[in-house]
């Protein structure tokens, strides 16, 4: 996976976009019904999808990688006030804060505050605690903060806004870290196995999701997440790279 900030080890997007591609252009030999498995950095995930083929809407479904909480409760210290984040892995590492709390909007007016105060979370966490994998030391550090607030779709659970290390605020319902508030809600006893979920992004998409599961990482209880969102194909485009191309390899300034 390759993003505008680094490398991440796992990506919903991209797992639900190619499931979508493969099927739609034909490209794996399998059964049309037959589930497929992704060998990715955070560990293998299996995704089905419900697709007419073209351009038209098709619905992708997706097993992803244990989530567990790392950190629970844990006080953050901000600039004018102190506000609690359970740290979770849902393939990455993040900080789950309740809005109000942060004194931040889930809203996309206030984009500013939210990668401020984000960015500040971050800052904090990592300066104060060690985050890293029981099992997988290579896994370590957050990816972002998830700031939660009362729903204003019809239907949904929560609204979220994703906001990664960077500052970068995902428009989706964080589907990346939708495992990782599950397995928070799982540890609250708020939503228990098979138990639908719905979170709500920041433009208002919706995503449907459920604990399918119960496993151990290590000596912590996780979940196994599935979550089942539409995929539209938008587009095509090749890539070329000529031989005496100075650029050809890329570059990076900075």
């Amino acid at each position: 996976f390759m993003d505008s900030e680094s490398f991440p080890a796992f990506a919903v997007h991209a797992v639900l976009g190619v499931a979508a591609i493969a099927r739609a252009r034909g490209l794996l030999v399998v059964a049309d019904d037959a589930p497929l498995v992704f060998d990715t950095s955070a560990g293998a995930v299996r995704v089905s999808v419900a697709a007419p083929r073209g351009e038209g809407a098709g619905v992708v479904t997706m097993t992803g990688v244990p989530s567990f909480v790392l950190h629970a409760g844990v006080d953050v210290p901000l600039p004018g006030r102190r506000v609690r984040a359970d740290v979770a892995f849902s393939g990455a590492f993040y900080a789950i804060v309740d809005a109000e709390s942060a004194g931040v909007p889930v809203d996309g007016g206030r984009l500013g505050d939210l990668r401020r105060v984000g960015r500040d979370i971050v800052r904090a966490l990592e300066a104060a605690m060690a985050i890293e994998h029981p099992v997988d030391p290579a896994r370590h550090g957050l990816h972002g903060v998830v700031f939660t607030a009362p729903p204003q779709a019809v239907g949904a659970d929560l609204r979220l806004a994703a906001v990664s290390a960077a500052g970068v605020v995902d428009r989706s319902p964080a589907c990346g870290a939708t495992p990782a508030i599950m397995a928070v809600l799982h540890a609250m006893g708020l939503l228990d196995v098979n138990l639908p979920f719905t979170p709500e992004g920041i433009v208002g998409t919706v995503v449907d999701s459920r604990i399918e599961r119960l496993t151990r990482v290590g000596d912590v209880t996780a979940i196994v997440p599935s979550l089942t969102a539409p995929v539209w194909l938008t587009g095509e485009h090749t890539f070329f790279v000529a031989e005496d191309d100075p650029l050809g390899e890329g570059f990076r300034l900075g």
